[in-house]
């Protein structure tokens, strides 16, 4: 028998990384793979003593149905949360609560992907991104980037010749490239964005990852730089990197008109993000205790990220290639081939979990014209002593 799915389902397969996670199953494995935060960093008391105070504080509110747009309390926690990164004039009625930042890209396929419409994305880019548009129809083009992030010259011929419905960036610390975009390149985006009239998505789930320095401000914290470009942006935002995935926090920041069809969209689909969620995360937001945890992870991810490099360089020597992150959760490699040893990426997973280590060939990440010798690495979830283990195994993988 074979049921009647949309032809849309045609256009997509399900995620190459979450095929990976069945074979992480072998004992003692250790896994580079995940693309989450450490559980371990979660602010467990300072979750629960917010979650208690919701339920003391607002009983009704965090149990009963909500406002599409948003638990008010968490719209101004999280309007407070961007003013204090920068970000000028912004309102708790321009932005809406989304379930994850993902849920924000899945309404904005909804509301601006019509199938055949063009849209850019960085060659490599979020791969559940590539799904999300491709599922609504979008004609995906792929913009090269380096170790400065998306590479605007290339990007203004291509918007150009195709003029996109929009362009979707994560400029600070990307998933899998943990580049950062350079604050010359911010401005430049946004003048693009006012010259060809396009939208740009920025997708900001790692800028407060930082490791040393603080990144340049976002593109929403840059626009009162550029005038108009305020009119041609979308900011989506998340807690789930830097307090708890689980909770499903994320928000949408966009022109009037967009937000308001992204919320009826919403309506459709789960009419409001889970109100416990939000009630807990505004208590906690309130209470003033995301700093410390900021500062926390911060520490403990940039050791992480320092030892993976010190160990890749050690190891693997001339035959990989990276630029060492400044912030997020990856490191972003090529095989050079050095030595005669492997220079294709999948292949070497392969032959990294026969040793006992997992992590993601880069191809996934391509909406067109894959490098088959990229790969992405986290150093999220192994401690420091795990990291240099596990790229041990590599170097034997690797040949």
């Amino acid at each position: 028998m074979s049921l009647p799915f949309a032809q849309r389902l045609d256009k997509v397969e399900t995620s190459a990384i979450r095929e990976l996670f069945k074979l992480l199953g072998k004992p003692g494995i250790i896994s580079f793979a995940g693309g989450f935060p450490d559980s371990a960093m979660f602010d467990v008391n300072g979750i629960r003593e917010a979650a208690s105070k919701a339920l003391a504080d607002e009983p009704g509110a965090a149990l009963q149905y909500g406002a599409t747009e948003g638990h008010q309390p968490l719209r101004e926690q999280l309007a407070g949360f961007m003013q204090s990164k920068g970000v000028r004039d912004i309102a708790p009625d321009q932005l809406v609560v989304t379930t994850g930042s993902q849920q924000a890209l899945d309404l904005l396929g909804k509301t601006l992907v019509d199938p055949g419409s063009k849209a850019i994305v960085e060659g490599p880019t979020f791969l559940a991104t590539i799904q999300c548009f491709r599922l609504y129809g979008a004609e995906l083009i792929s913009a090269p980037i380096d170790g400065e992030g998306v590479q605007v010259d290339e990007l203004e011929r291509l918007m150009a010749q195709h003029r996109p419905k929009f362009v979707y960036l994560i400029p600070t610390f990307g998933n899998p490239s943990g580049a950062m975009l350079s604050l010359a390149r911010r401005r430049r985006v946004l003048e693009l964005a006012v010259q060809y009239q396009t939208l740009i998505i920025e997708d900001d789930p790692y800028g407060d990852l930082y490791f040393d320095q603080p990144p340049p401000p976002s593109l929403l914290a840059l626009s009162h730089e550029v005038p108009s470009s305020r009119d041609w942006l979308v900011h989506c935002g998340s807690l789930s990197k830097v307090l708890s995935p689980g909770l499903r926090v994320g928000w949408m920041v966009a022109p009037a008109e967009l937000l308001g069809k992204a919320v009826m969209c919403k309506q459709f689909s789960d009419a409001h993000t889970s109100t416990f969620a939000q009630a807990t995360a505004a208590q906690y937001l309130a209470a003033g205790r995301m700093p410390a945890t900021l500062a926390r992870v911060r520490q403990v991810y940039g050791a992480r990220a320092k030892a993976m490099g010190e160990a890749l360089r050690s190891e693997l020597g001339s035959a990989i290639d990276f630029v060492q992150p400044q912030g997020g959760l990856f490191v972003w490699a090529r095989l050079t081939g050095a030595g005669g040893k492997l220079s294709d990426g999948n292949a070497f997973a392969r032959k990294a979990i026969e040793q006992g280590v997992a992590f993601v060939p880069g191809t996934p990440f391509y909406c067109a014209n894959p490098d088959a010798s990229t790969l992405r690495l986290s150093f999220a979830t192994a401690d420091e002593d795990k990291i240099r283990e596990g790229i041990g195994r590599l170097a034997k993988a690797l040949g």
